[in-house]
C-alpha cells in the first residue's frame, strides 16, 4: 500500500485537472480509512498503448484516460518521432478531436507537449470526423497524426489514436516502439508549452476543403442525382462534413434525425452509440419510414464507420450486417471499374464472399488480420496493384485510395449511389443482395459479443487455443487454424467457420460465424457456452 500511496501522491502533484485531482484525493482518503481497492486498481498498471493507441474510461490515475495519461503518451510519441525522423520537428504532428468529454482539452495538452519538445503542432480548429484527420496528415506532409476519440465506445470513455504519415493507423512494431518510449517518460518532467507558443498552429478549413474536393471522385455513376436518404450522426461529429460531402457529390440533402443531429458527449438517445447495437438505429428507421427513404445511413460518433438499413418487401426496414453492406459496395465497385490490377481487401473475421466476388471479376484479393490498420498495410505492401475497395465487418469501409483508413463519410456517398442506381433500374437493395446470393451462394454471417474484462477475455481465448474442442453443437471440428498475430482461433465445421478473439478495444470476447448455405448460429452458441463456462 505504501508504494501505491507514493505513486498516487506523485500523480496528484502533476495532475492539472481539478476534477481528477478531487477524484484521486477521494480515493486516497478512502484508502486511508481502510478501503484501498479502488486506489490500488487505478495504479495497478497503466492503459496499454496497443492496436488503436489508447482507449479507456475517463478518470484519475494511470489506468484511466486523463490529462496526465495524454501528456505522457504524447511525450513518448513525440520523442519516438523525433528519434526516427530527422525532419519530424518541422513536418509536425496533426491533432484532431471529436466532441466527447475532455476531447478538446486532451487535444490542447497534446499540442502543448509536442511544442515543448520542439515539434510543430497542427491543431484542427474544432471537433471533426476521424477521416478528416487521417486525410489531413499526408495532405499537410506531417510526420504523424493524433485523433482524440473513443469512436463508438460508451460515453464515459475516451481515447488517443495515432496515425502514420500516410494517414493509416500504426502497426507492429511501431506500436511496441511507441509504448516503450511512453514507458520511459518521467511523469514529473513533462513540459507543456503555453497556447501562444509559435509552434502551435490552429489550422483553417483548407484541409477539410481538400478532403471535400476529393469526395466526388468516389462516385462511379455521377449522372445519377435522384435518391432519398435518411441519416443520423448518432450524436457525433459527422453531420456537417457529411452534408457538405453530399452537396459536393451532387446528392440531395439527406433527412437527419433531429434528436441526434448535434454532437452530445452523453449520447442521450442511445444505450450504446454504435450502429451495430440493437436499438441504436430505431430513430433513424422511424425517420426513413416518414420520408420514404431509399436507404437509411448512420455514422458512429467519429464518423469513420457506416451502418445502413434497407426497406423490406412487407413495408418495414431492416438493418444490414456489416458484411451485407460490404457486399453491396463491392458489387457496385467491381461492376463499375475495370482492370485486372484491381485489389480488394478484407479481414479474417469478415465474410469470405468478397474473395469469391474478386475471383469472378478476375481481380486481386487479400485477407488480412482484424483491424483496419492491416488493410492499410496490405495496400502499402502491394504497390503494383490498384486498390479499389476494402472493408471489415465491424462497419469499416474504404472506397477511395485515401485516406488509408476506414471512412464513413465517403462510404455513405457511395452507398447513396448504390441506392440511386437500384431506384433508377426499378429494383430494390434487397434485390441486389439476392442477386449476389444467386451468383455466389448464400453466405450467412452472425456474431456474438461476450462481455468480460480484458484479462479474463484474453485468458479464456488462450485456454481455448490451447485445447480446442473436437466437436461443436454435436458436429465434428474438421480443422483448427490459429492466427497468433491476430490472437484469433478459427474452427471449421463442414461449410461453416467459427472464429473467436478478445477485442482489442473493448471489454469483450468476440465470436464470429459464417456458413455457406447453412446457419452458423448453433455453432456460435456452442462456442460461446464454452467460453462462458
Amino acid at each position: 500500500m505504501h508504494d501505491v500511496r507514493a505513486l498516487a501522491e506523485a500523480w496528484l502533484a502533476v495532475d492539472p485537472d481539478e476534477e481528477t485531482r478531487l477524484e484521486l484525493q477521494t480515493l486516497m482518503t478512502d484508502a486511508e480509512r481502510g478501503d484501498p481497492r479502488a486506489l490500488e486498481e487505478r495504479f495497478a498498471g497503466r492503459l496499454q498503448f496497443g492496436t488503436a493507441g489508447l482507449r479507456g474510461e475517463l478518470g484519475a490515475g494511470p489506468m484511466r484516460m486523463n490529462r496526465v495519461t495524454v501528456r505522457r503518451a504524447t511525450a513518448g510519441l513525440v520523442r519516438h518521432l523525433l528519434a526516427r525522423h530527422p525532419d519530424a520537428a518541422e513536418r509536425g504532428l496533426v491533432i484532431g478531436y471529436d466532441a466527447r468529454h475532455k476531447s478538446d482539452v486532451f487535444a490542447r495538452d497534446t499540442a502543448g507537449v509536442a511544442a515543448a519538445l520542439g515539434m510543430r503542432a497542427l491543431v484542427m480548429p474544432d471537433a471533426r470526423p476521424t477521416p478528416v484527420l487521417a486525410w489531413s496528415v499526408p495532405h499537410l506532409g506531417a510526420v504523424a497524426g493524433v485523433m482524440v476519440t473513443a469512436s463508438h465506445n460508451p460515453p464515459r470513455d475516451n481515447g488517443y489514436k495515432v496515425f502514420l504519415d500516410d494517414g493509416s493507423q500504426i502497426v507492429s512494431p511501431v506500436d511496441v516502439e511507441i509504448a516503450a518510449a511512453i514507458d520511459a517518460v518521467d511523469l514529473t518532467a513533462i513540459e507543456v508549452a503555453g497556447p501562444d507558443d509559435p509552434r502551435i498552429v490552429t489550422l483553417d478549413d483548407a484541409p477539410l476543403d481538400a478532403y471535400l474536393r476529393a469526395v466526388p471522385g468516389v462516385r462511379l455513376r455521377p449522372e445519377l442525382r435522384d435518391v432519398t436518404v435518411a441519416y443520423t450522426p448518432m450524436h457525433g461529429v459527422g453531420a456537417a462534413t457529411l452534408l457538405a460531402a453530399f452537396e459536393r457529390a451532387g446528392w440531395p440533402r439527406p433527412a437527419i434525425v433531429a434528436e441526434q443531429a448535434a454532437p452530445d458527449p452523453d449520447f442521450p438517445t442511445v444505450a450504446f452509440p454504435n450502429p451495430e447495437e440493437p436499438g441504436a438505429m430505431d430513430l433513424l428507421l422511424a425517420l426513413a419510414v416518414d420520408v420514404g427513404a431509399d436507404v437509411a445511413l448512420a455514422n458512429d460518433p467519429d464518423a469513420d464507420r457506416l451502418g445502413a438499413a434497407i426497406p423490406t418487401p412487407d413495408g418495414g426496414w431492416r438493418r444490414l450486417t456489416g458484411d451485407e453492406l460490404g457486399w453491396l459496395l463491392a458489387d457496385h465497385i467491381l461492376r463499375h471499374t475495370t482492370g485486372a490490377d484491381r485489389l480488394v481487401v478484407t479481414t479474417l473475421v469478415s465474410s469470405s464472399l468478397l474473395g469469391r466476388m474478386a475471383e469472378a471479376a478476375g481481380v486481386h484479393h487479400a485477407e488480412t488480420f482484424t483491424g483496419f490498420k492491416w488493410i492499410a498495410k496490405t495496400i502499402r505492401d502491394r504497390p503494383d496493384e490498384r486498390f479499389v475497395f476494402g472493408y471489415e465487418q465491424a462497419l469499416g469501409y474504404l472506397v477511395a485510395a485515401a485516406p488509408r483508413d476506414k471512412d464513413g463519410i465517403t462510404a455513405a456517398v457511395l452507398m447513396a449511389e448504390v441506392a440511386a442506381l437500384a431506384r433508377a433500374e426499378g429494383v430494390t437493395l434487397q434485390d441486389r443482395l439476392d442477386d449476389v446470393t444467386r451468383r455466389f451462394g448464400r453466405h450467412v454471417t452472425a456474431e456474438r459479443s461476450l462481455r468480460m474484462e480484458p484479462p479474463v477475455a484474453a485468458a479464456r481465448v488462450a485456454a481455448l487455443r490451447a485445447a480446442p474442442p473436437a466437436t461443436l453443437a454435436g458436429r465434428p471440428v474438421d480443422d483448427v487454424v490459429e492466427f497468433p498475430e491476430a490472437n484469433l482461433l478459427r474452427l471449421v465445421c463442414g461449410r461453416s467457420r467459427i472464429q473467436v478473439r478478445p477485442s482489442g478495444t473493448e471489454p469483450k470476447v468476440k465470436v464470429y460465424g459464417e456458413g455457406v448455405e447453412e446457419d452458423p448460429t448453433p455453432l456460435i452458441d456452442a462456442l460461446a457456452d464454452l467460453l462462458l463456462k
